[in-house]
């Protein structure tokens, strides 16, 4: 049966549907089939960041008010990662029971992440009671914090199986000198404990699909094998600024 899995942040800008996506490739790079419904109806972007815009024909709102059929709207990516896109028509009218039984009904996978969308108003609330098990994704940064902490605690609300932690975008120079919390500091403030740690690496900004490589992938290979797992190592974000060359890059960004 597969693992239902909501990706949240609290706050926009946090990266969520980017930490869907390539979370996403990363276990089906290790032979697990995943789908991604994108559930965030007011900006729904999941299918710019997997590469796959002009595929969309039908929606998640579009299978559960009975438009199409399941597999209509269902978007491969890849051999094992699919996806099915969010539209901004119909979306309120979707319930969170609704959203439910359309996970229920997808067979045949073994992750189903539901990219949650920012916010803890009505589409959250839909999303996670949905989902059995959820992922908090957040920066750094005193605000993401903030509104990650709020969001872990009424997540709690809902009893998921499981609450996890991604920090993302995070800059290992300015960890190492006291101007960044570590993935560790952040864990202790939320009191959840933290499966990944992603450096901040423009190869993922410049990306617009999931053929990502270079650091932030191996982070998320990281992350795949411990929800495959249930443990395992982090990313060790500051590795790179402790060797010779790193320092010397850390000591012109501290000039700049």
């Amino acid at each position: 049966m597969a693992r239902k899995i909501v990706v949240t942040s609290g706050k926009g800008g946090a990266g969520k549907t980017t930490v869907c996506a390539l979370l996403g490739e990363s276990l089906s790079r290790l032979n697990k089939r995943v789908i991604i419904l994108d559930l965030d109806f007011s900006l729904n972007n999941l299918d710019v960041v997997t590469g796959v815009e002009d595929k969309v024909v039908y929606d998640v709102a579009d299978v559960v008010n009975g438009r199409c059929r399941v597999k209509q709207a269902i978007i491969k990516v890849d051999r094992n990662l699919s996806v099915m896109q969010s539209g901004r028509s119909w979306s309120d009218f979707l319930s969170g029971q609704s959203i439910r039984l359309l996970t229920e009904g997808l067979n045949g996978y073994d992750f189903v992440f539901l990219d949650c969308p920012a916010g803890v108003d009505e589409g959250f609330m839909r999303a996670v009671s949905a989902a059995d098990e959820a992922i908090v994704v957040v920066n750094p940064s005193p605000s993401s914090l903030r509104d990650a902490d709020k969001t872990v605690n009424i997540l709690a609300q809902y009893k998921p199986e499981n609450v996890y932690g991604i920090v993302n975008k995070v800059r290992g120079d300015l960890v190492l000198r006291g101007k960044e919390l570590s993935a560790s500091e952040v864990g202790d403030i939320l009191k959840i404990p933290i499966i990944g740690c992603v450096p901040d690496d423009d190869a993922v900004l410049t990306a617009s699909s999931c053929d990502v490589y270079g650091k932030a992938m191996r982070s998320f290979g990281m992350i795949a094998k411990y929800l495959i797992k249930g443990e395992g190592k982090i990313y060790d974000c500051l590795g790179e600024f402790k060797r010779p060359f790193g320092r010397l890059k850390m000591a012109l960004r501290s000039r700049g």
